[in-house]
């Protein structure tokens, strides 16, 4: 029985894997080597936003459930399967994944393993990762064979942590061991009676579904993206077309939604680093168009800055932008390589004064980017703007009047970075409305039509 489990590293994905594990009733031990993050997490505060999880914290470390650590020797002695969620960031000056710190977990946890258990890799790394963990536990564990190695993929999205994972869409284990199988079914015992499928593969395919699934996603959301820019060539209207698209069965209607590009701490390294070991071995042709998906996704922000030029009369110095959004997507706090944040840089530094709102981001970006100005509402934000523009999905922009925020602006003049207005609404309050893709709403049509 796996009635005891340790996560190792309690960044975004060990922290909600151990919080969900402990409201199945598992014992779960999450550790890490940050003392000050261990402390902040027993007191039961959260570093970072998502939605559900801090409840679901608190309700682990009161039911006794949920303990936190510092001690690889009190992970080893404790539990019986240990789960790997450490992160793995893009190398510094490199496309490659950075796997130190899940290599020097396996470093620290192996020698002290003298009993049967079972680690798992949930990290996100390059195909080969896994073996090379195998092998690194197999000389250094003194339980030997008693402790085995298996890989299962994470693909939480984040605002949607704890639904994905305890009602995943499927869970994929990499392993060829009947008991590591056995155990990891129980593990996941309630989603496999909820009906989720469970696929059991290789280490290395287990791998690849990640990368995989991230290029894939990432292609799809350039694909629309390219899409807009040959519907404003066209003068045709990119939501039609992603809906149309969206109704083919062998297409689907996820991620087809246009915008200011894809962004986090997941989909722009992990494509590079799948590129990488590509190269690496020596099968790089086979992904070369991940390239040209990341730089389609790195021209909506090109697109957008200069249409914000535009709308401003063709000079951004002096000009002020109100830029709602700052989080990479709405639910999370999450601005690595944020494409408001991009746009928002890019504005600045074309002589524009950008003030930022982000109802739960803003603290993060305040502090990356202290050369913005940051304000707390929407209002605030729009406050003399000659352009507004969304860059962020969250429902509150969605929401947001026009008819009160055109009482404030210099201009009404907005671009929806995110396909998120109602065009309608906006236009019907005196707006000049703007978005990727919709050049039909304008005329704006520079292709002839023959007859």
């Amino acid at each position: 029985m796996a009635n005891r489990v340790s996560v190792i590293g309690t960044g975004y994905l060990g922290t909600a894997h151990a919080a969900c594990l402990a409201s199945l009733g598992f014992e779960v031990l999450g550790l890490d080597t940050d003392a000050a993050q261990v402390a902040s997490l027993a007191a039961g505060h959260l570093p970072f936003h998502e939605p559900g999880l801090p409840a679901l914290l608190g309700a682990g470390l009161r039911s006794g459930r949920l303990r936190f650590s510092t001690s690889y020797q009190q992970a080893a002695d404790f539990a019986d399967v240990h789960f790997i969620c450490v992160g793995t960031p893009q190398r510094t000056g490199s496309g490659q994944a950075d796997t130190s710190q899940f290599e020097a977990a396996v470093d620290a946890l192996a020698p002290r393993l003298r009993r049967p258990c079972l680690v798992v890799g949930k990290s996100t790394g390059p195909v080969g990762l896994a073996a090379r963990s195998a092998a690194r536990v197999a000389r250094r564990a003194p339980a030997g064979a008693r402790a085995e190695v298996a890989w299962n993929p994470e693909f939480l999205r984040e605002g949607h942590a704890i639904r994905d994972t305890l009602a995943p869409d499927r869970i994929v284990v990499g392993t060829a061991s009947a008991r590591a199988e056995a155990v990891l079914r129980e593990i996941y015992a309630r989603p496999l009676a909820a009906g989720t499928p469970f696929l059991v593969t290789d280490m290395a395919t287990a791998e690849l579904v990640k990368t995989a699934a991230n290029a894939y996603l990432a292609t799809k959301i350039s694909f629309i993206n390219a899409m807009a820019e040959v519907c404003d060539a066209a003068g045709a209207d990119v939501l039609l077309l992603a809906e149309a698209l969206g109704h083919d069965p062998r297409i689907g209607a996820g991620s087809l939604r246009p915008g200011a590009g894809f962004g986090g701490g997941c989909l722009p390294k992990d494509i590079r680093a799948f590129m990488t070991r590509a190269d690496e071995l020596g099968v790089g042709s086979a992904l070369a168009f991940l390239g040209e998906i990341e730089r389609i996704n790195h021209r909506c922000t090109t697109r957008i800055v200069d249409l914000a030029t535009t709308l401003a009369g063709g000079d951004l110095r002096g000009r002020k932008a109100g830029v709602l959004g700052a989080a990479f997507k709405a639910g999370s706090d999450d601005i690595r390589e944020s494409p408001a944040l991009r746009i928002a840089r890019s504005l600045h530094d074309q002589g524009a004064t950008v003030t930022v709102y982000d109802p739960v981001a803003g603290p993060r970006a305040r502090a990356a980017h202290p050369r913005l100005a940051y304000t707390a509402s929407v209002l605030s934000a729009a406050d003399g703007a000659d352009v507004l523009l969304v860059l962020t999905d969250w429902p509150e922009f969605a929401e947001a009047d026009p008819v009160a925020l055109g009482t404030v602006v210099a201009r009404r003049a907005v671009i929806d970075g995110r396909c998120v207005l109602d065009a309608a609404r906006w236009r019907a309050a005196g707006w000049e409305y703007r978005a990727l893709g919709r050049a039909a709403l304008d005329g704006e049509a520079t292709a002839s039509t023959a007859a």
